[in-house]
């Protein structure tokens, strides 16, 4: 709001022009105001009597002839020039524009490193601001810095309307520490025509659900209407995520803004959990251009490893989720299990966990599988990117344990894998409401998502059907349960999580 627009404010009593009293008791000023006042009017004489006078205060005499027509006087004022009338113009129904996007690929991390989804994005989308000067926004609740987004200033700047140096810059960043701020700014950006990206701590996305699932109905209802057009999609980052919040602890783990998502129309819900830099890079890519979806990106802002390069990276975004046949045994043939990550960390902890298995349980054949588009899990038909139940069987086999490792909670996964073949099949382990403030590897232990918990998972669902596993069952459980109570050890007494546990894994 600008400072030196004046304001004119009107302040009236709730129900005002309305009946002032019924029965006796007072109507205009209370709440009684609220809804309908006169509930009784069919049956009432005297309700009745107060509803004729309250609308013939109206003198819809004055308004409208006797055969009901609006008089001329106020036809008159309707313009005869059809560009001056605002529903028929197409700037209001027809002003989207679609971006002049860089190729993603420029930017994109050498496979092997370790990189900051966040920062690598920043470059992206400060080239995308260079690109559309005019047509995309940047709307921050005051975390930009602290997400790892400050790259997108390098070419613009915030918009701070009481700022006299900030304003009318042309700055493409909003920031303010209100998130129902961000979203009725998005909300109205994009249904001009223009497209906007609202990053967030993932705890705090909960504080607009409501204003996002009102919107999205807004929106079905608009892809229903046949005069409405195509508007731009609504653009969340998630990240600053429960994985990593030794210093902020509990209060700001909660991934539950993921189900309000789900919970959508499937023709407009869209969950990425992209697992490294360049997926995240092409996900992000992928978002900007399409229309009338909410989408949700959620990832890391901390260095993570790369794992796919550009073209890699862009085939496994194109499916979904796809087979990751360098950590898997025999690139993933004929696995004992299928061991599955959803999201950075927890991805990462897979992959830590098959290196693990590798080295210490070389009889047992695993299958590593990253899903990084969350929709593809939904049975066969229940959502646009649902996978066949074929593809399905082809991706996690037909009759395999399959173990889950999943960002969010344990229901959402469930429900969306609910009226699939054999789910008996499957176990889930996920972000399970423990936390504090702790160590990140803490976390996984607390939460049951460690690459040990994997690796005890691989092991009791492989022993199903490799008898060697089944010999050395025990031994193996007790080995990594060792292996966490050892850890936990360390982390209690040095307040830190040992110096290699991030360490790129390296598959021989």
């Amino acid at each position: 709001m600008k400072p030196r627009w004046p304001i004119l404010i009107l302040r009236t009593p709730k129900g005002w022009t309305g009946p002032k009293q019924i029965h006796g008791q007072t109507i205009e000023g209370s709440f009684k105001a609220h809804q309908v006042p006169l509930p009784a009017a069919k049956k009432d004489k005297e309700e009745l009597k107060v509803l004729s006078e309250w609308l013939m205060s109206y003198k819809p005499h004055e308004l409208f002839t006797e055969g009901g027509d609006v008089i001329d006087d106020i036809k008159a004022i309707i313009p005869r020039n059809d560009l001056k009338k605002l529903g028929q113009r197409s700037d209001v129904y027809e002003s989207y524009r679609t971006l002049k996007l860089p190729d993603w690929k420029g930017f994109h991390i050498e496979k092997g490193k370790q990189e900051s989804s966040m920062e690598i994005i920043a470059e992206f989308i400060d080239q995308v601001f260079v690109d559309n000067p005019h047509s995309v926004r940047l709307f921050s609740p005051d975390e930009l810095e602290s997400n790892k987004l400050g790259g997108a200033l390098a070419h613009t700047g915030r918009n701070f309307q009481w700022d006299q140096f900030a304003n009318a810059q042309g700055g493409r960043v909003i920031e303010v520490l209100s998130e129902h701020m961000c979203q009725g700014f998005l909300q109205g950006y994009t249904l001009t025509g223009r497209v906007g990206i609202f990053p967030s701590y993932e705890s705090f996305l909960g504080i607009i659900h409501t204003m996002m699932v009102q919107f999205s109905k807004f929106t079905k209802m608009g892809r229903e209407t046949v005069w409405r057009r195509d508007i731009a999609s609504i653009n969340y980052i998630e990240t600053s995520t429960w994985t990593r919040q030794e210093h902020n602890g509990f209060s700001h783990q909660n991934p539950s803004f993921i189900s309000a998502v789900l919970n959508l129309k499937p023709n407009a819900a869209r969950v990425y959990l992209p697992p490294d830099a360049n997926t995240f890079l092409s996900t992000l890519n992928h978002c900007l251009k399409s229309k009338n979806y909410i989408n949700l990106m959620v990832g890391s802002k901390q260095p993570t490893p790369v794992f796919l390069g550009p073209d890699e990276a862009e085939s496994h975004c194109r499916a979904g989720g796809s087979v990751w046949k360098f950590a898997s045994t025999d690139e993933g043939k004929d696995p004992d299990v299928v061991l599955v990550g959803v999201g950075t960390e927890l991805t990462f902890e897979v992959v830590q966990a098959a290196a693990l298995l590798r080295e210490r349980v070389p009889e047992l054949r695993v299958r590593v599988v990253n899903v990084t588009d969350l929709m593809i899990l939904s049975r066969e038909t229940s959502h646009p990117h649902a996978l066949s139940d074929e593809a399905f069987d082809a991706l996690f086999t037909s009759e395999r344990p399959i173990h889950f490792n999943y960002h969010g909670y344990e229901t959402e996964l469930r429900g969306l894998l609910f009226g699939r073949p054999q789910m008996e099949r499957v176990t889930i382990a996920s972000y399970m409401e423990e936390g504090s403030t702790t160590t990140p590897f803490d976390m996984m232990l607390i939460n049951r998502v460690s690459r040990f918990h994997v690796a005890q998972a691989a092991v009791c669902g492989g022993a199903i059907r490799n008898e060697d596993v089944m010999i050395r069952r025990c031994e193996l459980l007790s080995e990594f349960d060792h292996n966490m109570n050892e850890t936990r050890k360390y982390i209690m007494q040095h307040h830190k999580d040992p110096d290699d546990m991030y360490d790129t894994p390296k598959f021989s």
